[in-house]
């Protein structure tokens, strides 16, 4: 990534900081319009019912001072109070639904000038980082469902994943277990980045769609159990109710995600008289990016989406030397095959609480998240 006092990066960084400002003065100018033009209406509408009321009484007054019978001048007052009264109770019922009109129309506008100032300022966030709008990898999981405009809470590269080996991939031996393809999970990972709604490539080793999964979850910033709750569900793991009310106060996303990707475990491990995975085993491979303790990120798959949001930064940035992930790990004078195994050696303790409870989850999926829509595959 290029240095941050980089002229180029400061002309990037000046312009998209422009762009933002005029979206929000924008919004906000077109909040004040509609007031300002609701506000003008209703003070025309009173100007009138009163320049009405006036000519009203003016003329009623001329036919006082006209020879008339007592009777005749007291109809005639008595119609005229009448008719100025209608005249006002019409005049303010349009004022207040002009008033009320304008004050929806500003909530209106001031509810899309949030939303907007809410997506600038994350585009901002990833813009320092480096990341580009469209990425799912190293990008917190809430703005990842923010942007999919789904109905389902769950991303949609583990939606694709695992559809991918319900049909093809459950029988695979040593499945989540066996190491992917470095080359095939780089591209599947920039694939996913530019758009996370394609669909998985054809003919993908199983293998690979099982590392591709475990590289996005090691990839949040949070893990699903957040680390608020870490202690909390790491104390559950012996009881399973509750360790299904603990559950529920992860965020939706979180909650929604979590039970789809041990569900997904739970139907490999059914299959593990030939895919030789049962639950212990999934459990002992996907901990480490289920729930990790703040400062333990497990960080042996961080090079496939750091190495994606490089590529974005030479496109929009200043160039950096072509050095790929695979170079600069390896010894003076010695090259690396794109192509090698990803190597899972973190250099982290095992946390078997954190085991424990993936385990927990998978044996007892349909007990603990009895609060879900469960997820099934036909």
């Amino acid at each position: 990534m290029p240095s941050p006092v980089s002229p180029q990066w400061h002309e990037k960084a000046s312009d998209f900081f422009s762009t933002s400002g005029v979206k929000l003065k924008e919004a906000g100018q077109s909040a004040g319009t509609f007031v300002g033009e609701a506000a003008k209406d209703a003070k025309g509408n009173v100007v009138d019912v009163a320049g009405r009321f006036g000519s009203m009484v003016k003329s009623r007054w001329f036919l006082l001072q006209q020879p008339s019978t007592r009777q005749a001048v007291q109809d005639r007052l008595l119609s005229a109070a009448a008719s100025t009264g209608t005249l006002l109770r019409k005049g303010m019922s349009e004022t207040k639904e002009k008033v009320s009109i304008g004050k929806t129309k500003f909530e209106e506008v001031a509810k899309v000038t949030t939303e907007k100032s809410k997506t600038i300022l994350t585009d901002i966030e990833r813009w320092q980082k480096g990341v580009a709008s469209t990425d799912v990898f190293g990008v917190p999981i809430e703005v990842t469902i923010q942007q999919q405009h789904s109905d389902r809470p769950i991303p949609h590269v583990l939606v694709k994943c695992a559809d991918y080996l319900i049909l093809s991939g459950l029988n695979s031996p040593y499945i989540f277990k066996s190491e992917g393809d470095s080359k095939v999970i780089q591209h599947l990972v920039s694939l996913y980045n530019k758009d996370s709604n394609t669909s998985f490539p054809e003919g993908v080793n199983p293998v690979d769609a099982a590392s591709l999964i475990k590289c996005y979850l090691a990839s949040l910033p949070e893990p699903l159990t957040t680390f608020e709750l870490y202690n909390e569900i790491r104390g559950a793991r012996s009881s399973i109710h509750m360790m299904s009310n603990i559950l529920k106060k992860l965020p939706n996303v979180n909650y929604m995600t979590l039970e789809f990707v041990t569900a997904l475990l739970l139907r490999v491990s059914q299959k593990s008289l030939l895919n030789k995975m049962d639950a212990r085993s999934l459990a002992l491979e996907l901990a480490p990016v289920i729930m990790w303790q703040n400062g333990r990120k497990p960080e042996f798959h961080s090079q496939f989406w750091n190495h994606a949001s490089k590529s974005v930064a030479k496109k929009n940035m200043n160039p950096v030397p072509n050095y790929s992930a695979w170079d600069m790990l390896a010894e003076e004078g010695e090259a690396l095959d794109a192509s090698s195994p990803i190597s899972l050696d973190d250099g982290l303790p095992i946390d078997y609480g954190a085991i424990e409870v993936v385990q927990c989850l998978i044996e007892h999926h349909h007990a603990i998240f009895t609060h879900a829509n469960e997820t099934t595959w036909t």
